[in-house]
C-alpha cells in the first residue's frame, strides 16, 4: 500500500471516488423512504390511517423500496430496473402504506428513483499518451475522423441525401408510364 492510502484524505478520497461510481444519494433515498413507510406502518399512534388493502402489501412495498435502494448502490448497473421498480412502488405506497408513510416515505422515493434513474456512470478518461507541450508552441488540434457505421448493414447515406431524395417511384419508372 502506498504511504498516502492510510491518511485521512486517502481514506476520504477513496470513499469519494467509490460513492460517486454509483447513484448512492439516489439509493440512499430510495432507502430511507421504505424504513420510514415501515416505521410509520408500527408507529404508536392513536390515529393511523388504513387506506388500501393493509397485511401483506403494506410491509412488502417498504420492504421491497428499502431492497432496491441497497441493491441501487451495489450494483449500479441494473439502475434503470432499481429506478423504475421504486417509482412505481412508490406510488403504490400512496395506497397500501399509510398514504405513503404520510407522504414523506413516498416523496423520498420517488426522488430517489428519479435520481436513479438520471444518473449515468462516469467515463473514465484516457490516460494521456503524449507529454504536455512546452510553453509557447501551439498544439494542432485535429479533428475526429468519419464514424464507422455500427453494422455493415446499417445505411450510410447522409440526413441530407434521404431528404432530398424525391419520393414516389424512380425517374426511370416514370419515364416508361408516359
Amino acid at each position: 500500500m502506498s504511504p498516502g492510502q492510510h491518511t485521512a484524505a486517502g481514506v476520504r478520497a477513496r470513499w469519494r471516488r467509490w460513492r460517486r461510481a454509483r447513484p448512492f444519494t439516489a439509493g440512499l433515498l430510495i432507502a430511507l423512504g421504505g424504513a420510514e413507510m415501515l416505521v410509520t406502518l408500527r408507529a404508536p399512534l392513536g390515529v393511523l390511517l388504513h387506506v388500501g388493502p393493509q397485511g401483506l402489501a403494506a410491509y412488502l412495498v417498504p420492504a421491497i423500496l428499502v431492497i432496491c435502494g441497497v441493491l441501487l448502490i451495489t450494483t449500479p448497473q441494473q439502475r434503470v430496473f432499481y429506478a423504475v421498480l421504486s417509482l412505481v412502488l412508490g406510488l403504490v405506497s400512496w395506497l397500501t402504506s399509510n398514504l405513503g408513510g404520510f407522504l414523506v416515505g413516498m416523496l423520498l422515493a420517488l426522488v430517489g428513483g428519479a435520481l436513479a434513474f438520471a444518473w449515468t456512470p462516469v467515463k473514465q478518461r484516457p490516460a494521456r499518451a503524449e507529454a504536455t507541450p512546452a510553453a509557447g508552441t501551439a498544439v494542432a488540434a485535429t479533428a475526429p475522423g468519419p464514424r464507422e457505421p455500427v453494422d455493415s448493414s446499417a445505411p450510410t447515406e447522409s440526413l441530407d441525401a434521404l431528404l432530398s431524395a424525391e419520393p414516389g417511384p424512380s425517374r426511370d419508372a416514370r419515364a416508361e408510364r408516359g
